[in-house]
């Protein structure tokens, strides 16, 4: 799927007729991560993903899907009722009109979020939208993708995530934090591995480095064991 005209870098919103988008899923459940954890929310999982993170919990979503139209998407969305859109992935910024769908969302008054890999350009992104940005641990096998120029992008309702595998990877973000003063520019949330770092083990080493990062578990795994559709 990477390269194809379906999913280049991303670009500036533009009006189309049949705006499509290739997906994998629309669910209705509990944001279980970030600023808006515990929050109803809508998900849209768009298909395609150029990483392959050691770790991905997702990966039924690098294939496949269906194609949608886009005022298709956003019946669906209404139809759920909530006032929270989640725009996920795969990585969804590798699909090209995903701007335009991002921005039709803020236009229609929903509260929207973007969870993105950090590999891809963020500056396009309707300011509007909550970013939600990972930078890549050593520990993830993609650590060289980060876009480190995707930073100067971030405002501050955005949040950098680093997902935590190992001790190493922690001596890594920590360093990352204070090297690009990232707590200055938005929230920083450390995530443990599921399976990988034990959520306690995770929280003292912040506490006794005294960080200013949010400590975070998927709550999502917790309700539901990482079932897909939650």
């Amino acid at each position: 799927m990477v390269g194809s005209s379906e999913t280049m870098a991303p670009e500036a919103p533009t009006s189309a007729v049949g705006e499509r988008l290739r997906i994998t899923e629309i669910f209705h459940s509990i944001q279980g991560e970030a600023d808006a954890i515990g929050w109803r929310t809508v998900f849209v999982r768009l298909t395609g993903c150029p990483l392959r993170c050691v770790w991905c919990d997702t990966e039924y979503a690098f294939h496949g899907g269906g194609w949608r139209d886009i005022d298709d998407i956003l019946v669906e969305v209404a139809s759920h009722g909530a006032p929270r859109v989640c725009v996920t992935g795969g990585e969804p910024l590798a699909q090209k009109r995903c701007l335009i769908l991002l921005q039709r969302l803020c236009d229609a008054g929903y509260r929207v979020s973007l969870e993105t890999s950090g590999a891809l350009d963020v500056s396009a992104v309707d300011p509007r939208v909550h970013k939600v940005m990972d930078l890549k641990a050593p520990d993830s096998g993609e650590s060289a993708r980060n876009l480190w120029s995707n930073l100067e992008h971030l405002l501050p309702h955005d949040q950098v995530k680093v997902v935590i595998a190992s001790r190493a990877d922690y001596e890594w973000a920590r360093g990352v934090v204070a090297e690009h003063a990232l707590d200055r520019r938005c929230m920083v949330l450390f995530s443990p591995v599921w399976g990988k770092v034990q959520p306690r083990e995770l929280a003292e080493w912040i506490i006794e480095d005294k960080l200013p990062v949010r400590f975070q578990l998927q709550l999502h795994k917790l309700l539901w064991d990482d079932a897909a559709g939650h």
